[in-house]
């Protein structure tokens, strides 16, 4: 059986690829980014291709059983290209598949697609009011998924927490950087709030269920997260205590650093994206009854143990990063935050 993964070049398609390659006689990687082909098994055949050019995409699909589609442009990206990519080439994937008999399509969608919800947890059936263009784009590429289901695909939907896990940078290595440099931590509000995470591997898990499940079982949306969560002022101070460098956490009001970082970000001197310093003070939860339920699933991981597991990886790779970038398996450059650290 072959597999193909869009966006495998990123944070979950490269675990994907390393913990599934025993399950699959070739798994296609499709990304616009390039991969280190040593970090990846040698079944895994790469595809330098974009998914909203529908003629190339088209034929590789065509030799694949099963597709994750999990490219996506990220909240760091123009306007235009969240779309373009996040919409239109969730169609292209939809409609390559039908052309080419491939019968299931895991998609790879986003809690992003609930909002700042006022009641907790939050289930698959409330209402999905997006945070900026990724949230809006992942509604709108969800709605594509229901329509092919429609035309017989069996389309699983998997919205993810925030996850982290063995390579994953990008927001996390800011807050890595501050921890191993033994600095004050500042988190929105009084840290009080609960906000669940997940671990890349149990994320994985989850969908190598959606994958091979029988069809009529898994033809649904999931919500997917770390079953253990505390608040983020005890799960933050769980990484402090493992590291030993005297960080701690510094609760901030929110009245005055979410407008503050808002300007921030228009004026792009902070990479801290709405959805990010939106959500941080706020509960902020899923229920993942139905995953565990219909799918048999159970994450191994708590918010703290995902977090020292990640930050552990960190230590032992930090000297030898990759250059900054957008995505989450390489740097982002801290902007003005780097000043604020400096005074902290």
């Amino acid at each position: 059986m072959k597999l193909a993964i869009t966006g495998g070049a990123g944070f979950l398609g490269f675990h994907l690829c390393n913990k599934l390659a025993d399950k699959f006689d070739e798994i296609f990687v499709i990304d616009i980014a390039s991969i280190v082909t040593t970090e990846y098994p040698s079944s895994v055949k790469y595809f330098n291709v974009d998914v909203r050019d529908f003629a190339v995409l088209n034929k590789i699909l065509a030799n694949a059983d099963a597709i994750v589609h999990g490219a996506a442009a990220l909240p760091l990206w123009k306007k235009k290209d969240i779309f373009s990519t996040n919409v239109q080439g969730t169609r292209n994937v939809f409609e390559s598949a039908v052309k080419n008999g491939v019968k299931r399509v895991v998609f790879v969608s986003s809690t992003a697609v609930y909002g700042v919800p006022e009641k907790h947890p939050i289930y698959e059936k409330d209402q999905l009011i997006g945070v900026g263009s990724y949230g809006e784009s992942k509604i709108e590429a969800e709605k594509i998924c229901r329509e092919y289901r429609q035309k017989g695909l069996c389309v699983p939907i998997v919205r993810p927490k925030t996850f982290i896990g063995t390579g994953r940078l990008g927001v996390f290595q800011i807050l890595y950087d501050w921890v191993e440099s033994g600095k004050k931590i500042p988190i929105i509000g009084n840290g009080n709030n609960r906000y669940q995470l997940l671990e890349v591997d149990d994320l994985v898990d989850a969908i190598y269920l959606t994958l091979t499940l029988p069809a009529d079982k898994v033809n649904e949306t999931f919500n997917i997260g770390a079953k253990k969560f505390s608040t983020v002022l005890e799960d933050v101070g769980s990484l402090c205590d493992f590291a030993t460098t005297n960080a701690r956490v510094m609760p901030t009001p929110s009245w005055l650093v979410k407008p503050l970082l808002e300007i921030l970000w228009m004026l792009r001197l902070s990479p801290l994206y709405k959805w990010i310093y939106g959500t941080a003070d706020t509960d902020s939860f899923v229920s993942i009854e139905k995953a565990e339920n219909i799918l048999g699933w159970l994450p191994k991981f708590s918010n703290a143990q995902a977090l020292i597991k990640s930050y552990r990886w960190y230590l032992e790779h930090c000297h030898n990063l990759e250059k900054s970038g957008i995505t989450h398996r390489v740097a982002w450059k801290q902007g003005i935050l780097a000043l604020f650290k400096w005074f902290l």
